[in-house]
């Protein structure tokens, strides 16, 4: 994954929520109307969904750099709507005394298998990657641009499965990359201790008398020497070796 201004740009999953989302903006327009949708309730929550899944996608991913709690809580909200968008398609199909396809048909084996082509942009990312969005949006054309409404949300509600699938698979390499390297709070703590450190030596700061790690200057917070400074093991809380200042 390429991290940078434009990083959520190479992500299958955004590219997937695009074509989502503009999927269901024409499903939307070409199939709802007042008859059976008198208050236009219906389309503003479905593309409203469609929208927040894209939207949530690169802003996690935006946030990658400096918050990855954040990164994982968008991605997942991501997930969320999507679910929530299955359900909409779901309940168009039951509206009408239809079925979803199943695993096992032809129908959605072939959507199924159809798979994203790796984005490969050069120096303008953002019309170049708008280019490849509609180019795997006509990938799906057999049913999208179909006169059936059934046939439409089948298809989209497929890729809507597929893609909470995508995003499950995001969020656990996410949370792995948190483990190994923690988040935000604990980059500032470590940035934190080491600029501290630093200062200490610069301050000809004494050594641990139990572990030999240079020491650093605290404030008590709390008992009888709250208030004032005193020597701990840089190495804390793994050490607690503390000196007075003389």
């Amino acid at each position: 994954m390429q991290i940078s201004r434009f990083g959520f740009y190479w992500l299958d999953t955004w590219v997937m929520a695009n074509v989502i989302q503009l999927a269901t903006q024409d499903f939307c327009s070409r199939f709802l109307n007042h008859s059976n949708d008198p208050c236009g309730r219906q389309f503003d929550q479905m593309t409203q969904a469609a929208r927040s899944a894209p939207a949530n996608i690169a802003e996690g991913n935006s946030r990658h750099s400096t918050s990855k709690e954040t990164e994982m809580k968008l991605t997942d909200v991501a997930r969320a709507t999507l679910s929530e968008l299955a359900n909409d398609y779901l309940n168009w199909l039951l509206r009408h005394e239809q079925l979803p396809w199943s695993t096992h048909s032809a129908e959605y084996s072939e959507v199924a298998s159809i798979k994203l082509d790796k984005p490969d942009y050069q120096d303008d990312v953002l019309y170049q990657s708008s280019i490849h969005i509609l180019k795997q949006k006509h990938r799906f054309d057999k049913w999208l641009l179909s006169e059936d409404s059934m046939a439409v949300a089948n298809c989209i509600l497929v890729l809507c499965n597929r893609l909470v699938l995508m995003l499950s698979r995001q969020i656990e390499n996410q949370l792995a990359t948190f483990r190994e390297e923690g988040g935000f709070t604990e980059a500032l703590t470590a940035e934190r201790l080491a600029h501290r450190t630093e200062k200490s030596l610069q301050d000809d700061a004494p050594l641990c008398p139990q572990c030999g790690k240079p020491m650093i200057k605290r404030i008590a917070k709390k008992g009888m020497n709250s208030g004032r400074e005193f020597w701990s093991c840089s190495n804390y809380p793994a050490c607690n070796g503390t000196r007075n200042i003389v």
